[in-house]
C-alpha cells in the first residue's frame, strides 16, 4: 500500500489555495518528500501528512520554488526532537547548493546526509521499506540539471504451503518466507523462491519534476499506477513557449501518460496565470481520458491488485 499526497501544485509563486511544489509518498510508517517548496509544511499539516516519518527528501532541480520551504522544515524536524539521519537527494549540483542550504538550516540535532543521483536506484529497504523497494532517478529535461523519479514496490509470488509441507518447512517459518527470509529446516536452508510462485504486479508512482517530454520520462512511466507530471502551461499554442523553458502542456503531459500505458495522469506545477485548471482539463483529457488536475491536498492510496480485489 502506498498513499500519494499532493502538498504543492503552483509553479513560480504561491497562490493563497496553492503552494509550490511538493508531494509525499507514504508507506508502512516510511515516507518519501519530493521537492519542498515554499508552503510545504502548512499543506502537509492541512492534509495530515507526518513530517516527521520522512526517510528522504528527494529534490528534482535547484530553483527557488521548489526547494525555499527546506530550510525552515529541516528546522521543525529539528524542534520536534528528530535525531534520526534523513537522506537528501538530488542531481548534478547537490554538492553545491547543500552548504549554502545548510547555512540557513543552522544546527541540528540530527545529521543530513546529502547524496548526488545519476542513475542508479536507491534501495529503500535500507530505511526499512518493505524488500525490494526502490527510488530510481529519472534524467529530464530542464533548463538546468535535472531529476524526475520512479518509486517502486514489488509484489513477491503467491505463497504456495504445499511446497512448504513437502519441503519441511515448520508452519511458525512460514511468515519468514514471506518476508523474503531464508529459513534453516534441519542440514539444509529454504529459500523464499522454493515456496513462492512467479512475482504478481508491483506497484510504481512517477513524479516528473519540471520537464519537457522525454523518452527518459515516458520510459520510466510505462505502466505507472499514477504519473505525477508537469503541466505548467495548458494551451496547445503554447507548446513553443514551454519547450524555451523547459515546461509541458497539459495535452504533451497527457500524450506522454497515454503512450506509457500510465494508469493515471495528475496534472500539477500550474503557472500562475492558470487560476482554473479544471476549465483547461479538456486539453489533456482528449488525449489522455484518465487525466485529473491535482491540487494541494489531493490524496490517493495505491493498492496491490490482490488487495483491490479482496
Amino acid at each position: 500500500m502506498l498513499t500519494i499526497t499532493l502538498l504543492g501544485t503552483a509553479a513560480t509563486m504561491p497562490l493563497p489555495d496553492r503552494a509550490l511544489t511538493a508531494a509525499a509518498a507514504e508507506c508502512v510508517g516510511h515516507s518519501l518528500l519530493f521537492d519542498c517548496g515554499e508552503g510545504t509544511q502548512a499543506a502537509a499539516r492541512r492534509a495530515g501528512v507526518n513530517l516527521m516519518k520522512l526517510d528522504a527528501i528527494c529534490l528534482t532541480h535547484y530553483h527557488g520554488d521548489h526547494i525555499f520551504g527546506l530550510p525552515g522544515l529541516l528546522q521543525t524536524l529539528g524542534c520536534q526532537g528528530r535525531t534520526r539521519p534523513l537522506a537528501l537527494y538530488g542531481p548534478a549540483g547537490l554538492d553545491a547548493i547543500w552548504p549554502a542550504l545548510r547555512t540557513l538550516t543552522g544546527p541540528l540535532p540530527y545529521p543530513i546526509r546529502a547524496r548526488q543521483l545519476e542513475k542508479d536506484p536507491v534501495d529503500l529497504a535500507a530505511f526499512g521499506w518493505p524488500a525490494g523497494a526502490q527510488l530510481l532517478p529519472i534524467p529530464t529535461r530542464h533548463r538546468v540539471p535535472s531529476r524526475g523519479y520512479a518509486l517502486t514496490l514489488p509484489r513477491a509470488g503467491r505463497f504456495l504451503p504445499e511446497k512448504a509441507r513437502v519441503l519441511g518447512v515448520p508452519v511458525a517459518d512460514w511468515k519468514k518466507l514471506q518476508h523474503g527470509e531464508t529459513v534453516q529446516v534441519r542440514e539444509w536452508e529454504v529459500t523464499p523462491a522454493e515456496v513462492l510462485g512467479p512475482p504478481r504486479r508491483g506497484l510504481k508512482f512517477v513524479f516528473s519534476g519540471d520537464t519537457a517530454p522525454c523518452p527518459a520520462l515516458e520510459a520510466a512511466a510505462q505502466d505507472a499506477d499514477l504519473l505525477l507530471c508537469d503541466a505548467t502551461y495548458a494551451e496547445p499554442e503554447q507548446e513553443a513557449q514551454a519547450k524555451q523553458y523547459g515546461h509541458s502542456t497539459f495535452g504533451q503531459s497527457a500524450a506522454l501518460a497515454a503512450r506509457a500505458g500510465a494508469k493515471r495522469l495528475w496534472l500539477v506545477h500550474y503557472s500562475p496565470m492558470i487560476t482554473e485548471p479544471e476549465e483547461c482539463l479538456h486539453f489533456a483529457q482528449g488525449a489522455f481520458p484518465q487525466a485529473e488536475c491535482g491540487f494541494d491536498g489531493k490524496q490517493l492510496t495505491l493498492q496491490f491488485e490482490e488487495e483491490l480485489h479482496g
